[in-house]
């Protein structure tokens, strides 16, 4: 990390040139989609990140000796204010965010030499084996097991709830290589190539109507031992520094601020249209309270990237920060539905395939009933937050 001081000066130098990049290199369908709250594919994060990589920012938290920024705190903040702002993609998590730093600090000189490269320039694409039927908050009980046979490793078991498996290259997958008595023993952290003889991948339809998750089914597939990352039975150690970062994604309170701002321009307008038949002042009073809390926790998410960035222990930041931003995303999406109300279920998916803006924050609010269990259900970062303030 680069620790020399800066002056305003230099901030604000910084954030009109990261202005001026996404307003000449992001394409502008890509920037509707963001700013309206669609989803985007493979197709576009992967054209985004080449864009950002080639400008010399595809890793902005990574050091500088595997491809990062150097930025320092402050930088890092303003680069994703920015990009929201301007209704650009945000750097794709898997790859990055997720499984790059553990390749970093736990995977052999060949496996960084292999991977991150291209994690880097977006021409990999990564999806994470973690959940399966029964182990999803308890992930220490999953079954899916890998045998060592000769240099290989043979693979049974399934995975659920693999977002973008049906778009990936690669799982970064975690399987059980031996059954001992403390359950979190005997874990082992397998990359597994999805082109794989033996893998069934079907995809889960989920109520919002987007195909985001699947099901991966592993049958007898053999990956390579050199796929191993980290020591055989250690990677419940790996799993934890994984899911740290997971839970503390550095663009989440930079996008919950897009969507508040999307929320105030829907309530704005109906306001506008209803003014004779709705009072939406409610609704105007529950916006400045969420903004309230948006405040804070862009406050929580400055102290804990600076820990991050210095190497220093996270403690329960990553678990309380999952829980607002999750929490307060659900109660954005509420209140958009309330503000445009209910009937635009009857818009929700059109014959033709076109979608409306009402409509898209019918599928933002179905979405986001997730938020609050996927990566760490809402239950089990109150226990991490709870432990951390009164002990065990």
């Amino acid at each position: 990390m680069n620790s020399t001081p800066k002056d305003d000066a230099f901030y604000e130098a910084f954030r009109r040139e990261l202005f001026a990049f996404a307003d000449e290199q992001c394409p502008p369908e890509v920037r509707a989609v963001v700013a309206s709250g669609g989803k985007l594919g493979r197709e576009q994060y992967s054209a985004w990140q080449k864009k950002v990589y080639a400008r010399g920012w595809g890793a902005p938290s990574w050091p500088v000796e595997h491809g990062g920024t150097g930025w320092d705190v402050k930088q890092r903040l303003i680069f994703e204010e920015v990009m929201a702002q301007s209704h650009c993609p945000p750097i794709y998590h898997h790859g990055v965010g997720h499984i790059g730093p553990v390749i970093m600090k736990f995977g052999t000189p060949a496996q960084q030499q292999r991977f991150l490269p291209k994690i880097l320039d977006g021409s990999e694409w990564w999806c994470q084996g973690y959940s399966e039927p029964g182990s999803g908050s308890d992930l220490a009980s999953l079954r899916t097991s890998a045998v060592r046979d000769g240099e290989h490793y043979v693979i049974n078991g399934q995975k659920m709830w693999t977002s973008h498996a049906h778009e990936a290259d690669i799982m970064y997958t975690l399987v059980r290589t031996a059954k001992e008595s403390r359950k979190q023993d005997g874990i082992s952290l397998i990359l597994i190539p999805l082109d794989t003889p033996g893998i069934t991948i079907r995809p889960i339809r989920t109520i919002d109507g987007w195909h985001h998750v699947n099901e991966v089914f592993l049958t007898d597939v053999r990956v390579h031992q050199s796929y191993l990352v980290g020591e055989e039975g250690r990677a419940w150690r790996y799993a934890k520094y994984l899911l740290e970062r997971e839970r503390l994604p550095p663009a989440s309170v930079a996008r919950l601020t897009l969507l508040w701002q999307r929320a105030k321009l829907l309530i704005d307008a109906q306001a506008d249209k209803d003014a004779h038949t709705r009072d939406l002042s409610s609704l105007s009073h529950r916006l400045l309270l969420i903004e309230g809390a948006l405040l804070g926790a862009r406050e929580m998410l400055s102290s804990a990237t600076e820990a991050l960035m210095q190497q220093q222990p996270l403690g329960m930041k990553p678990s309380a920060l999952k829980l607002q931003c999750s929490e307060l995303a659900q109660q954005l999406v509420e209140l958009a539905i309330d503000a445009v109300g209910p009937e635009v279920a009857t818009r929700f998916i059109h014959l033709d395939g076109t979608e409306d803006d009402d409509a898209l924050w019918a599928h933002n609010y179905l979405y986001f009933r997730s938020r609050t269990i996927a990566g760490g259900t809402t239950e089990v970062q109150r226990n991490v937050v709870a432990r951390e303030i009164f002990g065990e």
